[in-house]
């Protein structure tokens, strides 16, 4: 196991630093990561005090400065000790500036601004939360998203990440016993997505949460047959209502996510503009 200090140093929150690490951290097995997270730092009295805690534990130095008196100062140093300092943004802004013919503005935290996307993307998540699990579907018209599936077919978590991503989302448990609202198969506004999986997998994952709950593992609710006719009623309810399906068993929450993304484009660019 390889042990390693990367100090993430951000003129802003450091959100965008920890994403970054996280994704190139990814790559590497075997590697046991001590991140030091040092946000908000504008000045080179900060810096100072930042630079001192970096010597005492020298490592990677990943960071975003827009002012370039401290990043000189940053750089300077860390070449004094011998670190790497590697700045996360500077090729994308670079080829950007190329791209468009235009200067910086140089503003910390720019991407973090209070603007009506990041109003849309809150609201967005209000309403996703407020309609979990079929609640209040008589507002599902004002969503652009409709989950449907089986239980524990990762609808929520779906809905969350999409929320994030600014879509109003609501799901729908599909149960053998009790069909959904009719206004299900009316919808027009939002894309109605059907979430599928194999049996084996969708029964380890009730097990899980049956035992995370200290409940009985051999129930209705994990057994093979009654769980192969849950999952062929909900396959036939997409086949008929014309839905798109996906199935989860082996992708990820964002890789479900950004399949459901996809669907949403190409909903909305075959949709003829209206005048």
């Amino acid at each position: 196991m390889t042990r390693l200090h990367l100090h993430l140093l951000s003129d802003s929150t450091g959100e965008t630093l920890e994403n970054v690490a996280k994704a190139g951290l990814a790559q590497f097995e075997g590697v046991e990561a001590v991140k030091h997270f040092w946000p908000m730092v504008r000045s080179e009295g900060h810096l100072d005090r930042v630079l001192d805690e970096i010597a005492a534990k020298p490592g990677l130095v990943i960071y975003t400065l827009v002012n370039s008196t401290v990043r000189r100062r940053l750089e300077s140093r860390c070449h004094a000790m011998g670190l790497h300092a590697v700045s996360a943004l500077d090729p994308v802004i670079d080829a950007l500036s190329r791209l468009l013919g235009k200067e910086t503005i140089s503003r910390p935290g720019g991407q973090h601004a209070l603007d009506a996307a990041y109003f849309d993307r809150v609201e967005a998540i209000h309403y996703t939360i407020a309609h979990d699990d079929g609640i209040d579907s008589h507002e599902w018209e004002e969503a652009d998203i409709v989950l449907a599936g089986v239980s524990r077919s990762s609808k929520t978590p779906t809905s969350i990440y999409l929320a994030n991503r600014g879509y109003r989302v609501a799901n729908i448990p599909l149960v053998v016993e009790s069909p959904p609202p009719t206004n299900l198969f009316t919808l027009e506004k939002p894309l109605v997505v059907g979430l599928t999986t194999s049996a084996d997998r969708l029964i380890q994952i009730r097990r899980n949460r049956l035992l995370s709950l200290n409940e009985k593992t051999e129930t209705a609710y994990v057994d093979q047959d009654r769980v192969t006719r849950e999952l062929a009623y909900a396959r036939r309810m997409f086949s008929d209502h014309g839905w798109p399906t996906i199935d989860v068993t082996r992708r990820s929450i964002e890789e479900t996510a950004a399949a459901i993304i996809n669907l949403v484009i190409e909903r909305r660019e075959k949709r003829p503009v209206r005048a």
